[in-house]
């Protein structure tokens, strides 16, 4: 039993379940080695003890691992932990798109076309590394808040229920997807995908699927026999150029349908161009009923060895006379079981191939990054990785040293034998940036406009008190990231942190302050200062009695503060005597 906390291959560390199937449950877990939150696959513990889904649950990674794309999940790591079977994959944070169906129905032309774009492009890489998806269905696709799509589950197994072909528990994939083809017996082409894809898509134009039934059979059936309903009677707003591309997609024989998914790509990108609004609805080249039969040698005898797990087929109801319609019930079963044989014979290839691929030893990929090319590709050779080279650029390795792996993670695991893509440097990315500290933010921004880049100021009070800016003026840039002497490509963003001077008033009136100090004060921060002198204080001359700003007030150079001083009235000078009592004129 998995639990919280639980390290898995001493690395992973669970916090929580995420999802539970009938093969598998997934796990959000903390990588402690990488930190990062990864998803993390385990095998349910009833079935680890059979080899023939272990075999298959590493087949998911095996195929996935190789894929490199925006719209697939990255798979990290496979293993076994102490009869624990795990696969490690990207962590997205989104619902399945089978969800979004369920909660909104039919989803808006622009929604539908920008989802079909993006799977066709990922379905597309994956053919292009010669795999096929096989289970393409909206609950392997995950949707982002951004819109962003991902598409999961490369040909595991998934949850056995009635809407699912099975044999011997083993799952074909949903049967409201599954081409003609296959439900006919054939093997999964890049064709088959392509099927599934327009079936998804009418399910995304409409809000429901194409073809129901009250068991597997019979939507198989469906599938093989019946035409596709029309799009356009369900919703009116669909242009016909977008009811051909599903129309092509599903066409019963394939033949009729697109040689590729890079082709549907294309032609999504023009559908809802004004040049195609008036165009006809598609004809078929080639005829509908054209698929070829599975070719069995003796069909009793494989029906009679293969045991079919499947939800029962309904009995036939009788008819008027009573009697029950058997030449039915045998053909559905003749199906089933021709069905069940092709897979036991995909299972068999697929357990011999991973039976000997399981032989091979994992190994954990060095850390490379800055080495010397010899000493990469000798750690390498140790544990026998192949490996070839590449040029790119980089922002911080220099010329001839390694950059690390092309699409791999460092410290992730792969076999023995594996051939991986090592980057070498070809030499410094970018241009290196100066040193713009003490210089003038308003001059410099420009400056670094003019040359390509991105500009983010940041402001930082300062003061002139502080020793560390005793030099500082308003505007001047004290600090900066990327720092002087990194190399930043154009476009690049660059911070600059820039002063604006601040002055603290202090405690004017804590008797340290005279008239000169605090006129000193005030021509050293750009303050304006007056004086009030108040004679009838009652204090000595000369003590400050009142500021008009008080103290711990920050303000900005030019700001001005009014102070009141003690002072005295002035003396009253003597008024002249102007009486003749002194006059030395004689008396008459």
């Amino acid at each position: 039993m998995i639990v919280k906390g639980q390290k898995i291959d001493g690395r992973y560390q669970i916090i929580r379940t995420i999802g539970e199937g009938g093969m598998a449950n997934v796990y959000l877990a903390y990588d402690t080695i990488l930190e990062r939150e990864v998803a993390v696959k385990i095998l349910r513990g009833d079935l680890a003890s059979d080899e023939k889904f272990v075999k298959r649950f590493q087949r998911e990674a095996k195929a996935a691992s190789s894929l490199n794309h925006p719209n697939i999940v990255e798979m990290y790591d496979v293993g076994e932990d102490d009869g624990n079977y795990f696969i490690v994959m990207e962590y997205v944070n989104g619902k399945t798109l089978k969800s979004l169906i369920k909660k909104r129905g039919a989803l808006s032309l622009s929604e539908t076309i920008d989802i079909m774009l993006q799977l066709t492009s990922g379905i597309a890489c994956a053919h292009e590394s010669f795999i096929i998806h096989r289970d393409i269905k909206p609950q392997n696709i995950l949707i982002l808040e951004d819109g962003r799509v991902k598409i999961t589950d490369f040909g595991i197994a998934v949850a056995l229920n009635s809407t699912e072909l099975t044999q011997t528990n083993s799952v074909m994939g949903s049967v409201h997807y599954l081409p003609p083809e296959q439900a006919n017996g054939n093997v999964a082409t890049v064709k088959s995908d392509i099927y599934s894809l327009g079936i998804l898509m009418y399910e995304l134009l409409t809000g429901k699927l194409p073809f129901k039934g009250d068991n597997a059979v019979e939507i198989a059936i469906k599938q093989m026999k019946d035409p596709l309903p029309s799009i356009i009677n369900q919703n009116a707003s669909v242009p016909q150029s977008v009811e051909n591309v599903v129309l092509r997609a599903c066409a019963k024989n394939p033949k009729n349908r697109y040689d590729s998914v890079s082709e549907m790509h294309e032609d999504l990108k023009t559908v809802l161009s004004e040049s195609r609004m008036d165009e006809k609805k598609i004809v078929y080249e080639y005829p509908e009923t054209d698929i070829e039969p599975i070719k069995v040698k003796d069909k009793e005898k494989e029906i009679e060895e293969t045991k079919v797990v499947e939800t029962p087929v309904e009995e036939e109801k009788e008819d008027k006379e009573g009697n029950v319609s058997v030449k039915k019930f045998k053909i559905v079963v003749w199906l089933v079981g021709v069905i069940a044989s092709i897979v036991v014979v995909g299972l068999l290839i697929i357990f011999f191939t991973l039976l000997n691929s399981s032989k091979t030893k994992s190994v954990v990929l060095p850390y490379i990054a800055g080495k010397t090319q010899d000493e990469a590709f000798e750690e390498l050779d140790k544990i026998g990785v192949y490996y070839e080279k590449e040029s790119a650029s980089s922002n911080d390795i220099e010329e001839g040293l390694v950059i690390g792996y092309k699409t791999r993670k460092e410290g992730s695991k792969v076999k023995q034998g594996t051939n991986v893509t090592i980057l070498i440097s070809s030499g410094l990315a970018g241009e290196v940036i100066d040193d713009y500290t003490k210089r003038n933010f308003n001059v410099v921004q420009i400056e670094l406009e003019g040359l390509g880049f991105k500009v983010v100021p940041t402001i930082k009070k300062v003061s002139t008190e502080e020793e560390e800016y005793k030099d500082a003026f308003e505007g001047m840039i004290i600090d900066q990231n990327p720092k002087a002497g990194s190399r930043l490509e154009k476009g690049g963003v660059i911070e600059l942190i820039y002063a604006t001077l601040i002055t603290v008033y202090p405690d004017f009136l804590n008797g340290e302050y005279d008239r000169e100090a605090i006129q000193q004060f005030c021509d050293d921060n750009g303050i304006n200062c007056e004086f009030k002198v108040v004679t009838d204080s009652g204090k000595k001359e000369g003590t400050i009695l009142k500021q008009s700003r008080n103290a711990g007030v920050e303000v900005k150079p030019g700001a001005s503060i009014l102070i009141e001083i003690a002072g005295t009235a002035p003396k009253e000078e003597p008024k002249p005597d102007t009486s003749n009592s002194n006059s030395n004129e004689p008396a008459e």
